[in-house]
C-alpha cells in the first residue's frame, strides 16, 4: 500500500508532517482524527494549477469534512463552497466565507434554508426537481428577491463506482432527467422570481476514470446548445465533483487530466466563454487525514483473529456502509517480537457490522497504536454518538505544530440537552 506523502515514518514512528502520531495519541487520547494542513494546500494547488488562467470556480464539497479549520483554510486559498443544507451555509458564514461563491445543492431544500440562502446571497441554487423550482420561486417572491438557479440534470451516465455513491443514473434520486430538462428550463424561464444562470451535473464519487465525465459532458453540451436555441443562454457549467483518491492501489484521476479534456471540448463547441464550476470534496481532504486508534484486546478463534480497538463504526462508518477499504498502518511498527497474523480490525460497538478493516496481516499486540489511513473525508462528518460514545477529537498539524480544532466530547455533553418527564 502506498502511504500518503504527508504521513511518513521518521525514525520508526509514523508522523503527520513533522509531528509524531504517537505523541499526539499520548497527549490527546484515541480515537483521534489528525489532519495535515499541507495536504489540504497541496490538493487545492492541483486544482488551481489545472485551471490555469481559465474561469474556474472550485467550490469545496464540504459534506466531506466540514470542520471550521478545514473550511477556513480553503476560504483563504480562494475556494467557493458546495453546500447541501442550511447548517452547512451557517458554517461557511461562520468562517467569513463569501456567499456569492456558494452553490446550494441537495434534493430536499426546506423553505427556511431557501430563505437563509437568499438572505446570504448565494451564487446559485442547484435545483433538483420541478417541485423545488416552484417552491423556490414562491419563497423568492415572498422575500422580494430573484433566485439564481441552475438545474441539476441527470445524464444517465454510469460513474463506475459503488452504487451508494453513484448519482448520475436514472434510478438515482438526484437531478432532473436530461431529456426533461428543456421543458423544465422553459418553466423556470416563465417564473418571475427566478434567474437561470447555469446547468449542473454530478454523476458520483470516487471516480478514477475520465470517460464518465466526458460522456456526461457530451450530453450537457447538446443540452446547452438546445437551450440557447430556445433563447435560454447560460453563464456557467457546473460539472460537479467526484474525483477519487488512493485508498489502496487506485490510480487517482489528476484534475489537469480532466480539465484539459473539458476545456478542449468546450472550445471545440464554441462554449469556452462559460465559467466552469467544480465541486470536489473527497479529493481535497480524503488523503489529508488519518484516524488513530489503540488496540484494546486481541481475540483468537479457529475461524477469525480479531484486533479489538477503541475506534468504531460510529467514528468511521464507511467500511460497514460501503464495504470501503482503508489502509491500516502501525504507528510504531514492531521490529521483532510476535508473529504476524491476519486480523479483522473491529470496534466495541454492539453490532456485527462494527468493523474498520478485514483480513489484514499485522504484527500487533495489545496497546499498539494503529492509523486508519485516508480518513480525512466522510469520517467525522458521518460520525455519531451511537452506544453513547463521545465523538473523537480533531487535530490539525502544521509542520511541527498541532492544534486542537475540535475537542473530544465529554460524556456529560452527550445528554446535557435531554430532559426527563416530571414525577
Amino acid at each position: 500500500m502506498t502511504i500518503a506523502p504527508h504521513f511518513q515514518y521518521r525514525n520508526g514512528v509514523l508522523h503527520a508532517e513533522n509531528v509524531s502520531l504517537a505523541e499526539l495519541a499520548h497527549k490527546y487520547g484515541t480515537p483521534l482524527f489528525v489532519y495535515s494542513r499541507k495536504a489540504l494546500h497541496d490538493a487545492w494547488e492541483a486544482y488551481r494549477s489545472a485551471a490555469g488562467d481559465r474561469r474556474v470556480l472550485v467550490c469545496y464539497g464540504m459534506k466531506a469534512n466540514s470542520n471550521l479549520a478545514v473550511l477556513n483554510e480553503f476560504r483563504k486559498l480562494g475556494s467557493g463552497f458546495d453546500i447541501v443544507s442550511g447548517g452547512e451555509l451557517a458554517r461557511v458564514l461562520a468562517v467569513g466565507g463569501d456567499a456569492s461563491r456558494v452553490v446550494f445543492s441537495g434534493v430536499g431544500k426546506q423553505e427556511w434554508e431557501m430563505r437563509a440562502a437568499l438572505d446570504a446571497g448565494v451564487k446559485c441554487f442547484n435545483v433538483e426537481s420541478e417541485a423545488e423550482l416552484l417552491r423556490l420561486s414562491a419563497v423568492a417572491g415572498d422575500m422580494g428577491k430573484v433566485a439564481p438557479v441552475s438545474l441539476r440534470v441527470n445524464p444517465d451516465v454510469d460513474a463506475r463506482t459503488h452504487p451508494y455513491i453513484s448519482t448520475g443514473l436514472k434510478e438515482n434520486k438526484f437531478g432532473i432527467a436530461i431529456e426533461s430538462a428543456p421543458a423544465v428550463y422553459q418553466k423556470a424561464a416563465s417564473l418571475p422570481h427566478l434567474e437561470i444562470v447555469g446547468v449542473d451535473c454530478h454523476i458520483g464519487s470516487q471516480i478514477t476514470e475520465v470517460d464518465p465525465y466526458l460522456d456526461a459532458l457530451d450530453k450537457l453540451i447538446i443540452l446547452i446548445k438546445q437551450l440557447a436555441g430556445q433563447g435560454i443562454p447560460l453563464k456557467h457549467l457546473d460539472l460537479g465533483g467526484g474525483i477519487g483518491i488512493r485508498y489502496t492501489d487506485e490510480t487517482p484521476l489528476h484534475p489537469s487530466t480532466l480539465l484539459d479534456k473539458v476545456f478542449a471540448a468546450l472550445d471545440q463547441h464554441g462554449l469556452g466563454h462559460l465559467e466552469l464550476v467544480l465541486e470536489p470534496g473527497r479529493s481535497l481532504v480524503g488523503n489529508a487525514g488519518v484516524l488513530l486508534t489503540t488496540v484494546q484486546y486481541l481475540k483468537h478463534s479457529p475461524a477469525k483473529n480479531f484486533a479489538i480497538v477503541d475506534a468504531a463504526m460510529n467514528d468511521l462508518i464507511r467500511p460497514t456502509l460501503y464495504d470501503a477499504w482503508h489502509g491500516v498502518m502501525p504507528v510504531l511498527p514492531r521490529a521483532s517480537g510476535g508473529d504476524p497474523a491476519v486480523y479483522d480490525i473491529v470496534g466495541p460497538i454492539c453490532e456485527s457490522g462494527d468493523w474498520l478493516a478485514r483480513d489484514r496481516q499485522l504484527n500487533v499486540q495489545q496497546g499498539d497504536l494503529l492509523a486508519i489511513m485516508s480518513a480525512g473525508a466522510y469520517g467525522f462528518t458521518m460520525a455519531s454518538q451511537y452506544n453513547t460514545r463521545p465523538r473523537a477529537a480533531e487535530i490539525m498539524v502544521d509542520d511541527t505544530a498541532a492544534y486542537v480544532v475540535r475537542p473530544r466530547e465529554t460524556l456529560e455533553s452527550l445528554f446535557s440537552c435531554e430532559a426527563m418527564l416530571p414525577d
